[in-house]
Formats: structure tokens, C-alpha cells, sequence
């Protein structure tokens, strides 16, 4: 049996699958705010109510915000904040006195819908996160590559190609100019529409007023459109990915698989792009199911 945990700013999900990839067991609980010490024993309660539902124990696989420094062993760069500088893997180890793979949640995302998820069949898959923030993992064969450096995957704070100058000089909560992150994540949309065109709606209700022809919304959805092809060129310039898996909140969007595809081949050294552009299969349980994952069939 594999458990997965995904470690998330709001919620925290287990899972337990069988060898095949079924659903033993799952569940979800809030995760506690701030309150690092707190978030160690949730994880340590969830586990064993998994177990003890299943009536058997099972290796742990974590998904979590942010990533482990290679450098120093500590968790970085998680909007958990108090989860930053804290050698997470050892401290969750120790509670739960076994060994714990841990990877971030884009790479799990990436993980699971590359095992048997709608990447199954194809060998190279680049998994984005398009949601409160922006991020990416990659899987080969159906291993993650993590990089020497640990931040295998992150376009999202790379500078948007072909960026204007308004767009050149647009900070980035990372403390650099122009993020892909500052104009593709769900607040970004938001912010664009409310700033362009006075209103206040949520990345949802654009893309859903866009599909009635509202004029405000559609002009809003394309210029996002046309951010988000030239930026997933980029990503096919260096990777070549076959495929390309759209994950949080935005990947609900139908039209961008419908439009992404037809514009990114302008930007695309090639010339013709046979990279597929598809929704998930697991959705939001791709970050747990894929955390179960970190664990190979034996």
C-alpha cells in the first residue's frame, strides 16, 4: 500500500493506494495556520487513521509547497511560510519513525498524471500548476527530474517572453521584474481584468463571462491567452515535452486547449508542433496521488 500526503495552505489530503493504483482510502482535514509544530501532528494523525482504516501499513510519499535546499536541507520557498527554514523531512521522519519521500506539489502533480494519468502513454510530460501561483515539474520515463539545483520545472519565475516595457516593469514577489508567474496565476487574471476594465471578478467568472461573449472578458482571456502560449513555446524550445498537462484553478478553462495550440506555433522554433496541450484525469488529486507515487512498484 502507498500513502500520499499533499500539504497544502488550506487543506491537507491523504490517500492510500493499492499496487494498481486504486482508492483504499482517503480523506481530508484543515491544515493548522502558522503553527508549524501543529502541521507535523496532523500529518502523523492522518497517517494513522489511513492506516488504521486500511488495517495495514504503507510507505509515505509528501507533497509539499516550496522545495528542499540541496544546499542546506531546509524547506524553501513555501507560501506556508512557517514552513521555511525548517528541516521538514527530518522533523516528519522522526514523528513518524519511518522513511518519508518528499518532492514539491507541481512535481507530484506531474508524477501522478504521468503514471497513470492522462500522460500514461507518452515518455516526457511538463506538468503546470496555473493556479494562486505558477509552477511546473518534469517527468521522463515516469521519474521526476529534480536538477541539481532543485528548481527542475520553475518557468513561473522566468521572464515573460517578448515582454513590453509595461510588462518588463511589473515586480514579482520573488523580488525580480516581469515573473510569467506576475501575469499567468489566477490573481494575475483577476488583476488584469479589474484593472483594464473596473470590475471585480474572480479568474472563474472572467473565463465563464468570456464563454457569453462578454466584450471586457474576452478581450482580458486573450491577452492571457497569448501570454501563456508564448511562455509554454518557451518551455517546447528548450524541453520538447509531448506532452503538456494543465493543473489548479485555471486548468477548468476549456478554451485555453482550444486556442493555446493554435497560437503557441507562432512562437514555436518549427515547423509543425505535435506537443499535446490536455486537461488533467485526477484534477486536484493529482498532488496526493502522486505523492503516493513517489514510491516505485517494488
Amino acid at each position: 500500500m502507498r500513502i500520499g500526503i499533499d500539504l497544502g495552505g488550506t487543506k491537507i489530503a491523504c490517500i492510500a493506494l493499492d499496487q494498481q493504483g486504486q482508492v483504499l482510502y482517503e480523506m481530508r482535514i484543515d491544515t493548522p495556520q502558522d503553527n508549524y509544530t501543529a502541521i507535523i501532528n496532523t500529518i502523523k494523525n492522518c497517517l494513522l487513521v489511513t492506516e488504521a482504516e486500511c488495517q495495514q501499513t504503507g510507505s509515505v510519499g509528501i507533497s509539499t509547497p516550496g522545495a528542499v535546499s540541496p544546499k542546506t536541507g531546509l524547506l524553501r520557498n513555501s507560501n506556508s511560510t512557517c514552513l521555511n527554514g525548517k528541516n521538514f523531512k527530518h522533523d516528519i521522519e522522526n514523528t513518524l519513525k519511518r522513511e518519508v519521500r518528499i518532492s514539491n506539489d507541481a512535481n507530484c502533480f506531474a508524477l501522478s498524471e504521468a503514471i497513470d494519468g492522462v500522460g500514461h502513454q507518452v515518455n516526457s510530460v511538463f506538468g503546470v500548476i496555473l493556479g494562486t501561483g505558477v509552477g511546473a515539474g518534469i517527468v521522463i520515463n515516469q521519474q521526476i527530474v529534480d536538477g541539481p539545483n532543485a528548481i527542475s520545472g520553475e518557468w513561473g519565475h522566468n521572464p515573460l517572453p517578448e515582454a513590453n516595457a509595461v510588462e518588463a516593469s511589473m515586480p514579482c514577489w520573488c523580488g525580480r521584474n516581469a515573473c510569467i508567474e506576475t501575469f499567468l496565476s489566477g490573481p494575475a487574471l483577476q488583476r488584469h481584468y479589474r484593472e483594464h476594465h473596473g470590475e471585480h471578478h474572480s479568474a472563474k467568472e472572467v473565463a465563464a463571462l468570456a464563454a457569453q461573449g462578454h466584450p471586457s472578458a474576452l478581450a482580458t482571456m486573450d491577452v492571457y491567452e497569448h501570454r501563456l502560449a508564448k511562455s509554454l513555446a518557451m518551455v517546447i524550445n528548450i524541453l520538447d515535452p509531448q506532452m503538456i498537462i494543465l493543473g489548479g484553478g485555471l486548468s477548468n478553462i476549456q478554451r485555453l486547449y482550444d486556442n493555446i495550440p493554435r497560437l503557441w506555433q507562432d512562437y514555436i522554433f518549427s515547423d509543425c508542433v505535435l506537443t499535446q496541450l490536455r486537461a488533467p484525469m485526477y484534477g486536484d488529486a493529482s498532488g496526493v496521488r502522486g505523492a503516493a507515487w513517489l514510491w516505485p512498484s517494488t
